[in-house]
Parts: structure tokens; sequence; C-alpha cells
């Protein structure tokens, strides 16, 4: 394990104590703990999100399921990453191959149909083991928002199941009689992990010049489950970020940010596989070290009354680097090394006119190209000493140019969201399969998307709504390039001349919030055509595209006809008297793979989550949390060749309590798995019967404050 990371947690937790004691040292003392705070909670804040339309909305008068998660809910949830944060939130799920690589799942969709962002910004790689949303550090976000199903209107391809957007903290100008120095801190210890965590953020302004810093170092060990210590679990992570802001005047600013995020030592234990050869037995896949950085220079103005044209104009560069390392398990050493750095570079521009009170028409451009050449080297049998180079692809590109429209409206009670998009994507790659085929491996696409939602505020509480939306998503570098093992156990050969899928679902809904109830029920059905998933492959055909080791096993990336998914999710938060809250969350996925008339591939249980938090005394709330998951035994049997397998359900109780001994300043204790249940989730990644298990019982205590 890296000994970095633990160092510095402490020298962080240092600085952290030592600054907040200094910010601290220069405020008034509070005479009554939390009194504001609790005032303040009394109602229910309606969530606001910049992700459902590209600019801030109330979420309860948008036409969209929404979820949205704040920086103190992602503090009371004390979670590492963005799996554990949305995990039992409804309509989302999480599947995973490790403790860290965590991938968030939205109405049964994951991975490359759906768009990660974070501050708007696309992160782009392939996935072969991981989860690309854990190379974002939660310590540092200010909110989650997710925008559940097609999405591409605003984000294009990929966006079939939706979009989740990490936002992290923007340099921020002090108001006339606040503070020009400002910030928060976190100090966090978990048993189960033997884990620790440290994060500081501050924020400075003077005249038209502000500058934000932030800093998030984690360890976390092998933890604990049921069944004893889980070797592999363990990673340590640390991540920068930097902003810095110049306003030309009232409206308009200059923005350069810098985000930087690394892990280190992370296992995928759930890509385990057999190996053909017996010395190596089977393959363990493994990330010495994953690293992203981001670049941005942008401009923004905004609109008002008397100037109602907004602009937001950005450049950016963001690098993926990995580094995916398969360990023969029984030879004890490495037999495959592969270095990659996914490097994107983009252009976002979007203009808005307030053409009428009422009336709000957005325009926007979205151009990015995406380039990643691996670095692969196979051991050779008997041995296994001697590595060859073996790369999948090179010099691979990705690029997309897409142009759209929205209109937002209200007439009256009448709320009308309309969007219309097209794209063009190209992919290519000068040669593939280790230089033998440098031909045919170019292809450009088209795609139109389409977005109309309609809402009807008949009383706050009772807002029905409706709409349908189109999206597409065009294959990726790994899909049309590399041959390999997937994560159903087969061998996939790449098509560098596969078609986009295409997303049509229909929605309808019903939203409500007032002072004290916000809630939202939805139904929806999604239809996926020229669906791309592997399509087994025999005889001379095999060999010839997986070659002899895998010829059992072999699938070719195809188009298929079509599948379907549909289901019901609903949300709740109610306050029954003041200072109790009570909250649930419900969510029901079914897939079907139309093509092998089957339930389709990985399908989330139906889930059920609830809660209640409410305050005890003075300064002190506690919270109960149950999550209780059904069998999930709907499984793709003939798509997974026998892999996938009926998972039982399981409950999962976690306590908690919260002591705000000062108006920002609080002390958290929580006793997660209450019950030390054994269990995993039904996308947890792995052969049958070798599942990662999640952690048992486990007590996490964390120090907050903002000053």
């Amino acid at each position: 394990m890296n000994t970095y990371t633990p160092v510095a947690t402490a020298c962080l937790a240092c600085a952290v104590l030592g600054l907040a004691g200094a910010a601290q040292a220069q405020m008034p003392v509070a005479s009554e703990p939390a009194q504001d705070t609790e005032a303040a909670e009394a109602t229910v804040l309606a969530p606001v999100t910049v992700t459902a339309k590209g600019y801030e909305a109330q979420a309860a008068e948008t036409p969209a399921a929404l979820t949205v998660l704040t920086a103190e809910e992602l503090a009371r949830q004390q979670v590492h990453n963005l799996g554990e944060a949305l995990r039992g939130q409804a309509g989302l799920a999480v599947s995973g191959d490790s403790a860290q690589g965590l991938n968030p799942v939205i109405r049964g969709l994951k991975k490359d149909s759906v768009v990660l962002l974070v501050d708007g910004m696309r992160l782009n790689s392939a996935q072969p083991a991981g989860a690309v949303a854990s190379f974002m550090s939660l310590g540092l976000a200010e909110q989650v928002e997710v925008l559940k199903g097609p999405a591409s209107v605003l984000y294009g391809t990929g966006a079939l199941g939706g979009a989740i957007n990490v936002r992290l903290p923007q340099a921020r100008f002090a108001e006339p009689g606040q503070p020009a120095l400002s910030g928060r801190a976190r100090l966090g210890l978990d048993s189960a992990s033997r884990g620790t965590e440290a994060m500081a953020l501050l924020n400075a302004s003077g005249g038209d010049h502000a500058l934000m810093l932030g800093a998030a170092l984690l360890h976390r060990g092998d933890y604990r489950s049921p069944d004893g210590k889980q070797p592999r679990t363990g990673y340590d992570s640390r991540a920068f970020i930097g902003q810095y802001r110049w306003r030309i005047d009232g409206r308009q600013q200059l923005r350069l940010s810098l985000q930087q995020h690394r892990d280190d030592d992370v296992w995928y234990r759930g890509s385990t596989r057999p190996h053909p050869a017996p010395p190596v037995a089977s393959i363990t896949i493994h990330s010495p070290r994953q690293q992203r950085r981001l670049y941005e220079l942008g401009y923004s103005r905004t609109r008002s009354a008397d100037a109602p044209l907004g602009l937001d104009l950005r450049l950016y560069r963001q690098e993926m680097q990995r580094t995916i390392y398969a360990f023969g398990n029984r030879l004890g050493r490495d037999v495959v090394t592969n270095d990659v750095n996914f490097a994107t570079d983009g252009l976002d521009a979007k203009a808005e006119w307030l053409a009428h009170p009422q009336h709000l028409l957005s325009l926007g451009l979205n151009a990015w190209r995406m380039g990643a050449s691996p670095e692969r080297y196979q051991a050779a049998p008997p041995a296994f000493t001697r590595f060859a180079r073996n790369v999948p692809f090179e010099d691979g590109r990705l690029q997309a140019l897409g142009l759209y429209v929205q209109d937002d409206m209200q007439l009256g009670a009448w709320r009308v969201l309309a969007g219309l998009r097209h794209d063009r994507v190209r992919g290519r790659a000068a040669s593939m399969a280790n230089g033998a085929r440098t031909q045919g491996l170019s292809r450009s696409d088209g795609a139109s998307s389409a977005s109309l939602g309609v809402m009807y505020e008949l009383t706050p509480l009772l807002r029905p709504y409706a709409n349908v939306a189109r999206a597409f998503r065009a294959g990726d570098l790994r899909e049309r390039f590399e041959s390999g093992l997937r994560g159903d156990g087969s061998f996939y050969a790449g098509s560098p001349q596969i078609r986009p899928e295409k997303a049509t679902q229909f929605e309808i809904g019903l939203k409500g919030s007032d002072a004290r109830l916000d809630y939202a029920l939805s139904f929806y059905r999604n239809r996926i055509s020229d669906y791309i998933t592997g399509v087994p492959l025999t005889g001379a055909q095999a060999l010839a595209a997986c070659g002899q080791p895998y010829a059992a096993i072999c699938k070719r990336n195809a188009n298929l006809g079509s599948v379907v998914i549909q289901g019901m999710e609903a949300n709740l938060r109610w306050q029954p008297v003041r200072g109790h809250w009570l909250w649930a969350a419900y969510s029901r996925v079914r897939g079907d793979n139309r093509d092998l008339d089957e339930p389709l591939y990985q399908m989330p249980a139906d889930s059920l989550s609830l809660g209640w938090e409410g305050e005890l005394a003075a300064g002190w709330r506690l919270d109960a949390q149950a999550r209780i998951v059904a069998r999930q035994d709907r499984v793709a049997t003939r798509f997974s060749r026998g892999t996938e397998d009926p998972t039982p359900g399981h409950s999962v109780l976690d306590l908690g309590a919260t002591w705000r001994y000062r108006p920002d300043h609080s002390l958290r204790l929580a006793v997660k798995n209450l019950t030390d249940r054994r269990y995993h989730t039904h996308l947890t990644e792995g052969l049958p019967g070798t599942e990662l298990p999640a952690p048992g019982r486990s007590l996490a205590l964390s120090w907050n404050a903002r000053f």
C-alpha cells in the first residue's frame, strides 16, 4: 500500500485544524448552538439544478426526473465515491468490481450509456475495469446532480440513461459585509477499512479577484466484511482543485480552473477470470496508478432584464491516465501491462436569450476530440517472463461536434421545455489487432436528438408532467477497435463499423413541493434500437476473430434489434412535525432483450429506502436509514453463458448521530450495516460464487466545519 497518502492525510488534518482554529478565533462565539441552522431546516428547500436545463432551475418545476444531493447530504452519508453516494436513491443503482470501482446506474443503464461530467465537462475514457466515476473526490463536491432519462439534447453521444454532473466549488466574490476569507473542512475515520480522510477548501476574494483552493486525501485499508478481512480492497486517493476568477465588470468574468485526482494501488477483484495457461491459473486486473487532470479557461456574461443575452464559453483539456495490469494469481506477477492516456480537448459555447420574462431560448455548441494509443505488453508462455508488444489499437480517436437549441416557456400554469440537437461523431484508428489491420477503421455518423417536456401546475403540491426524449450513443474506442475479455466472461472482438444505438423514452410523472413536503413519482418506457452487444461466434469465425485460446468464448461487438427498459420510481421527503423528517425512495426496473427473448443482462433489483432524521435536543440530531433490496432472479442465461446468477435479497440498517456544537461546526458518529449483514448487490461483478461481499459493520466518525 502506498504510504504517501496516510502521512499526507495527517499533515492535511493538522493544517485543517490550524486553519479552522485561526479563522474561528476571529469570529464571535454563538450563544445558541445551531439556532440559525435549525431554523433553516424547518422548511424543505426545493433542490436547484443546472444539469436539467443547462442553467439554474428548480427541480420541482422541471418536467423530468432528477436527483440532487447537496454537500451537507454527502457529508451525512460519509461516502467516498459517486457510486456510494447514489446507492438507494430513486431510479439509481450501483455496479462495481472493487471497493473503489463503483459505477452509478441510471434506470438500468451504466458506464458508456451514462454521461459523466465534472462542472459540466465530460469525463471521456474507456472503462475496461473500475469506474470513471471514481476519478473525482466527493469530499470536495458541492452538489451531485442526476438527470434521469435520455439527455442527448444537452450532452450528446452516450446519454441514453441520463447524465450525472458533479459540481465542485467555484471561486466566489465576497458580498459587502461578508469576510474575504472563507472555507470548509472535514476529517473522518472508519473502522471497517481503518480508513482516514481529510479535506480542506479555502476561498479568498478581494476587489475583482477571487481564488479557490481545495485538497482531499483518502486512505482506505483492506476492509472487513462478515466473512473477515477482504484482501485487495484498500487504496489511496488524493485530489487537488483550484480556480481563479477575474471580474471584468458587474456581468462579465474570466475563469481559470485546474483539477487533479489520483488513485494508487487499486485492485478490481470482480475482474478475476480463469486463464487458459495452468501456470497462471487466473488473472485479476489492477491499477497501480490512475490519474485525471483538467485544465479549463472560461468566459461568462450573465443576462439581466436590461441585457437579456447571456454567454458562456470554455476551452478545456482533460487527461485520464490509467495503468491497467493483469496479475497472474498462481504465478504471482503481472502477465499483461497496459498504459494508456485518454486525452480530450473540448470547446463548449452557449448563449441564452431572455426573449420574455417567461420565455428563455438557449443555443449551444459542443465540440470535443479524444485520442488514445494503449501501450500493452503481454507475457508469453510457457515461463511468462518475456514480454512482447501487443497493442489493441494505435492512434485511436473519437471526435464529436454537436449543435443544439432549447426553448423554455411558461404559459400560465403550463411549463414547456423543448429541445433539438444534431451531432456528427467520427471514430478512427491507424491500426488494430497489433497492427494486423489498417483498413476499414474509420466511420462517421450523424444523429439527431430531441426532447419535449410539459408540466401543468394545479397547485404547488400537484404538478403532473410528461416528456418524450430521443438520444443516441456512438460506439466507444473499445467497442470499435479493441479485442479482449469483458465482464460477462466472454472474449469480445472489436467492430470498427458498428452503428450508434438510439433510444426513445416516454415518461409520465407527478411532482410536488412546499415548505414541508417534496416528492416525485414517475413511470417510463425506454426502447433502444441498434443495441450494441456481443454476438457469439463459432468455428472458423471465432478462430479468426478471437484466436485459439478464446475461440470457445468468442463474441463480436454488433448491433442487435432492440431492448426495452421500463419501470417506475418514487421519492418523498416529509416533515410531519417540526424538527423531524421522514424520507423514502423506491425503484423498480425491468429490462427485456427482444432478440434473445430473455431478461436484459444485469438489471438492478427492486429496492426501497426508508429514513428518519429528528432533533432530540439543542444541537443534537439522530437519523436512521434502512435499505431493503429484493431478490433478483430475472437473469440473462443465454447472453451471459450462465455467468449471471440470481442474487438473494438483503436489508441494511444505518444509524447516525450529529452534534452541532457551533453553528458551523459539527461532529458525527454513524454505524453502517448495524446488523453486520453479509450481502452483495446483483450488479457486483464476479463469476458466480466469487462476488466481493460488501463491508460489514463499520463505525464512522467525522468532523465538519465551515468558517
